[in-house]
This record gives C-alpha cells, sequence and structure tokens, in this order.
C-alpha cells in the first residue's frame, strides 16, 4: 500500500526503508513545522527493536556484495546518487526548511549541494586511495583496507540531511552497508534521501533508514552485535549510553557531540569583521555545534567591538524560514525552547547580567530574541555548558595568556575562532586554543579532506577525508617474503 504523503506539494514517504522497500510500523511520531507549530506534517513509522532486526539483517546480507565490488564501482553509484541531490535540490530544500527550520534559501544555495559533494568527494577519495607499500626486514609490506561491515548512524536533528550524507558516503564508499537513524524531530529529508538511493539503483539493502525514539530503536540498534561501526552525532548523555552499547560489543565507536566555542578577539583584529562573524553566531538560533558561544574580546577594544556587534545583531529578522527575509530561524521544538529558555532564567536568577534579548519573541512560539549575556564570572553555567541556542556569552581578557586561558576553560573543545591582524600571533594562539577545528579570521570554511572532530568531551575520533574511510575500514598489514613468490 502506498502510504506516501503531499507537504507542500512534495511527496515523501513516513515509512522505514529497510532491504530496498518501504516498511510501515504500527505506532508513529509526529513531526511539526518549527516555524508554524499547528502545521503537523506528517505521523513517521515509529520503529522498535523488531524494526532494527529487520534493518540489521538487510545490512548483513547485503554486505558481501556490496564489499566485494571495487571503490570504483562503489564510486559510480554515490556519483549517481549525487547527480540525484543535485536534480532534487528544491524539493530537499523545502522539505528540509519545513521539517527542521533551516533557512530555505541557506539550503537551496549551500547546504543541499554539499550533501551531492559529500557523495563525489568519497566516491573519489576511495577509489584514488594508495596503499601504503614499504619493505622491512625481508619482506614487502601494504596496508589494506577492508570493508567492516554494517554501519550504523545516527544523526541530530540539526542539519539532518548534511550531516546524513556526510557521515554515510564514506560508509558507502569504505564498502560498508549502512543504516541510518535521523532524529525524530526532523526525519524527512533522510526519508527522501532514501529515494534517491532506490532512484540510484543502490543493491537492497546497502542503504537502509529506520526512524524512531532512542530509546525504543537506537538502544536495539546500538546493542545489535551485527553492527561493526557506531559513527554518531549529538549529546554528551546519548553519547555515554551508545558507548556502553559499542563496548560490550567491542565496536568502534565515534562521536560528535558538540561545543562551547571561543570567538577570541585581540586588538589588533579588523573589529568590524569580528562583530559581523559574532554576531552571525545567531544563524540557525544558535543551533550550530561549531558556533563560536563564547565571544571572549580584549579590553581595550570592548566598547567598539560590542558597538558594532549590537548594530549586526540588530539587523537580523526572526520569520518563516521560506521569506528571503529572514535571517534567524526558529528553534526546532517547544521542548527545546523550554530548555533554552531555562539557561536564561538561571543566568538571570544566579546573577549574570543580560545584556540584551534574553526573552521570548513572542509567548508560546519558537524563537528567543538574540541573547547575550555577561557572566558573574567564568564558572557561570552559561559560560561552561552548551546551550544550543541564540545565546552568547561576553568576556574580556587583557594579554594574550589571560585570553587563551579563557578560551581553554570549558571541558569541550570542539572548534574556536580567532581574530587577529598579526601572523605570529595567529599561528602561535591557533596552536594554543585546543579545539578539533580552529578558524583564524573566517569560520565554517570547510575541506573535506580535513579531519574533524572534538577534544574533551566534544567527541571522540575524527571524521573527514581519509579518517573517516579508515574508520570504516578494517586495517591490514600484509607481509610477504621477498623473493619467495614470483
Amino acid at each position: 500500500m502506498d502510504t506516501r504523503i503531499d507537504i507542500a506539494g512534495h511527496s515523501v514517504s513516513p515509512d522505514h526503508y529497510i532491504g530496498g522497500r518501504r516498511v510501515s510500523s504500527p505506532a508513529t511520531f509526529e513531526t511539526r513545522c518549527p516555524f508554524d507549530w499547528s502545521w503537523k506534517l506528517a505521523d513517521i513509522a515509529r520503529g522498535d527493536a523488531d524494526t532494527a532486526a529487520q534493518a540489521a539483517q538487510a545490512a548483513t546480507d547485503a554486505f558481501p556484495a556490496w564489499a566485494a565490488l571495487s571503490p570504483a564501482e562503489r564510486g559510480t553509484y554515490l556519483h549517481r546518487l549525487a547527480d540525484l541531490i543535485e536534480a532534487n535540490v528544491e524539493t530537499l530544500a523545502m522539505i528540509e526548511c519545513l521539517d527542521m527550520g533551516m533557512l530555505l534559501e541557506s539550503l537551496r544555495l549551500r547546504v543541499i549541494l554539499r550533501g551531492a559533494a559529500n557523495f563525489r568527494n568519497y566516491a573519489d577519495l576511495a577509489t584514488d586511495h594508495q596503499e601504503r607499500v614499504w619493505s622491512s626486514r625481508g619482506t614487502a609490506n601494504r596496508v589494506i583496507r577492508m570493508p567492516a561491515g554494517p554501519s550504523l548512524i545516527i544523526t541530530p536533528w540539526n542539519a539532518p540531511f548534511m550531516l546524513s550524507t556526510w557521515k554515510c558516503a564514506p560508509a558507502l564508499a569504505a564498502g560498508n552497508t549502512v543504516i541510518l537513524k535521523p532524529a525524530d524531530w526532523s526525519p524527512l529529508s533522510a526519508s527522501l534521501l532514501a529515494d534517491l538511493v532506490d532512484q540510484a539503483g543502490f543493491p537492497p539493502g546497502v542503504f537502509n533508514v529506520v526512524q524512531g525514539l532512542g530509546a525504543e530503536l537506537g538502544n536495539a540498534l546500538t546493542g545489535d552485535a551485527r553492527i561493526k561501526r557506531i559513527s554518531f552525532t549529538g549529546s554528551v548523555p546519548t553519547a555515554r549510553i551508545i558507548g556502553r552499547a559499542a563496548a560490550a560489543n567491542i565496536v568502534p565507536f565515534t562521536a560528535e557531540l558538540g561545543g562551547k566555542s571561543p570567538l577570541l578577539v585581540f586588538a589588533d583584529a579588523d573589529i568590524d569583521a569580528a562583530a559581523k562573524k559574532a554576531a552571525g553566531q545567531y544563524d540557525d538560533s544558535g543551533q550550530v555545534c561549531m558556533a563560536g558561544t563564547r565571544i571572549i574580546v580584549q579590553h581595550a577594544v570592548k566598547d567598539a567591538f560590542l558597538a558594532k556587534f549590537h548594530a549586526y545583531a540588530d539587523a537580523h529578522v526572526m520569520g518563516d524560514s521560506r521569506d528571503p527575509a529572514t535571517t534567524m530561524s526558529a528553534l526546532i521544538h517547544p521542548r527545546h525552547v523550554e530548555r533554552v529558555m531555562g539557561f536564561i532564567d538561571r543566568a538571570r536568577a544566579a546573577g549574570d547580567t543580560i545584556v540584551r534579548g534574553g526573552h521570548l519573541r513572542t509567548p508560546g512560539a519558537n524563537w528567543i530574541e538574540p541573547t547575550l549575556i555577561v557572566p558573574r564570572d567564568n564558572s557561570s553555567e552559561v559560560v561552561q555548558q552548551e546551550v544550543f541556542g541564540p545565546v552568547l556569552t561576553f568576556q574580556t581578557f587583557g594579554d594574550e595568556a589571560e585570553g587563551v586561558a579563557l578560551a581553554n576553560s570549558t571541558a569541550f573543545g570542539l572548534s574556536g575562532m580567532v581574530y587577529t591582524g598579526s601572523a605570529e600571533r595567529a599561528e602561535r594562539v591557533g596552536r594554543a586554543v585546543r579545539g578539533g577545528t580552529v578558524w583564524v579570521n573566517t569560520f565554517l570554511v570547510r575541506d573535506l579532506t580535513a579531519p574533524f572532530g572534538g577534544i574533551g568531551i566534544s567527541g571522540i575520533g575524527r571524521e573527514g577525508g581519509d579518517y573517516a574511510l579508515d574508520f570504516h575500514s578494517d586495517l591490514k598489514t600484509l607481509q610477504i617474503l621477498e623473493g619467495s613468490v614470483t
């Protein structure tokens, strides 16, 4: 039975995609539009342990034939999928906009196309890979990548399409089959990705999508011994649960767990550029893991920075994410709004100073005003914990050592930004700031071959480039006695 539904003129399946076919569940959960919460988009199939078992078996059955293909043969499928993503940008962008709330213009022009680039990049990296070859103690040595088995990919609710492609592409290119579990707050673009995989002619079971709640579906998937790799992006508490499940089966596990990144501004920086980029951290209502949420500015330029920052922040427009005039989207869910407002309310009660914002734009809606808080001291909760909303903190420092110490003063370490006009300081402070990625005088410029991941509680492992392909592979050293074979 065809259960596809129409959402704003686009056809979407609410069902799982397992073994090359759509599979329903007796139970469902709903997904709604963040910027119009009265609009229920769909009732989504709610998977359980049986669903997890079906997907694991489908991925296991499909693995030998997929693994036996050459990287170039698998790359043909990935390039075909990239072509289909590019041909369906409008549908993917609109559904992602309605389901997650990200600005439609950004999705059309940048984010969805990054998904196509992810598949092309990994197809080419896997095909062009050169094995390490050397001689040692009379033997010829080679390091060989072997496909590991079914990979479980668990993605968060922010930027779901881009992150799904970013994580699934290396697994598929490495020769693994995939089970993708999207977040239950934004599952629709994963279903569209399954449609495109089907159109691209992937063998049944190579790519599977299952939808559901973590306690019901996620736990069953992470505990399944047929899963050979787990790649997760999300919260620290959830990572601890998944990590225990992975450890029980001795399954390699990567986790990208968000951040509390510093935006460090020195007096010799381009203050206008730094202030503009700082105000830009309110984009997507701060629902960006790498956002520089801790603004740390040298005393001498504090006033000049703040004047420019407020001017740029004042220019933000909260509204319908389909409207090109909108620059700041709604938060994804009322429960998340409640969580973010909790941080603001506790900061206010603890004596932190709310410099701007700190309120809902409209009671009952999913927008929080762009908020800036000066903490009473560096131990303040709003400084030390990830808020994941339009809430920034503002601190000042005297000399370079104090600035770096503040930048490194949380348990997180995903990324960081440094603004300076000095090449020597850029190198020195860029090295000193603890983070998986540190940008100097820019932000969110990504090379897909570079490693990506966090330090401290921001995560374990690295994604990106050959690092991801190695993770999804079992590495073998093959040694042959020199002169023993002809």
